[in-house]
């Protein structure tokens, strides 16, 4: 069980506290391989949070924990390290301004939109995702009609909420702020009455793919779109700057970086054009 020692310091598992040696090999490891900034004063955050996989697994203490998982080849431990560390908080249309933006770019877009690529970097389980699906398709729904491609490319780091987000299926309460015609259009009810899926061939619009946002980029493509919200918060400055310059790379001349309202690109150096806050815009014409 998680404990607190008797000094009152660092919870514990089983009844050993989080050393200082071992909180600073997982910070280590999270930012070299995922850019995750374990900041200090984090220690009980993480203690908790290991702690109830190191219960699931049955191992004693924080520094055979680590162990396992730099020695598992699979990465499977590893992947399992970063989902307790980061929080999978996501809803349907979080957020709201960035949807109504995006839907009245594409409306004005008209048939120009018909080549439309949007990017949702940090899917999580695919409510953000399919919030830019629907609001795309409410705008322009020919941008449907005998697509092959997928509209929208969601990727995240966790394979556990890529696992839940390709299942398309999601809890009424879930989504009880959606307008009436989003539920009718574009969801059918599960063999759970309480569930409601997105239809098939609305779902096949988007792809899901697990992706490492520090590592090269793979997906050879540029997007009019990309959302990246509510994930460098999770980065120092060195890693939010890298990575702000290789999204800039991914954006289409006049293409839109949407980043969480929590976020800004304040004290980074950027080539972007300010728009409003958290949206952004590589400069039409820019290399």
């Amino acid at each position: 069980m998680l404990t607190a020692n008797k000094a009152g310091g660092p919870l514990a598992y089983a009844g050993q506290p989080l050393s200082a040696a071992d909180f600073q090999r997982f910070r280590d490891l999270a930012y070299q391989r995922f850019g995750l900034d374990l900041r200090e004063g984090k220690q009980d955050l993480v203690a908790a949070r290991l702690g109830k996989r190191m219960r699931q697994r049955g191992i004693a203490s924080f520094s055979d924990y680590y162990r396992m998982v730099v020695s598992d080849s699979s990465g499977e431990s590893l992947i399992e390290l970063i989902d307790a560390l980061t929080t999978n908080h996501t809803s349907f249309l979080r957020e709201r301004a960035h949807f109504d933006l995006l839907g009245k770019l594409v409306r004005e877009a008209g048939t120009a939109a018909g080549s439309l690529q949007i990017w949702s970097a940090a899917s999580s389980t695919g409510e953000e995702p399919y919030t830019i699906l629907f609001t795309i398709l409410e705008a322009n729904p020919s941008l449907a009609t005998g697509r092959v491609a997928p509209l929208v490319l969601a990727t995240d780091i966790s394979t556990r909420a890529l696992q839940l987000a390709t299942k398309a299926a999601y809890s009424r309460d879930r989504l009880r702020d959606l307008p009436e015609s989003w539920l009718r259009n574009w969801f059918i009810r599960d063999s759970d009455s309480e569930v409601l899926r997105v239809k098939p061939d609305i779902a096949r619009l988007v792809e899901f793919r697990r992706m490492n946002l520090i590592e090269p980029f793979h997906h050879g493509r540029t997007f009019d779109f990309i959302f990246c919200r509510n994930v460098m918060i999770y980065f120092d400055r060195r890693t939010q700057q890298d990575l702000i310059g290789r999204l800039h790379a991914c954006l289409k001349p006049g293409g839109y970086l949407l980043v969480g309202h929590s976020e800004s690109l304040s004290g980074i150096e950027h080539p972007f054009a300010y728009v409003r806050p958290a949206v952004y815009r590589r400069k039409p014409g820019s290399r």
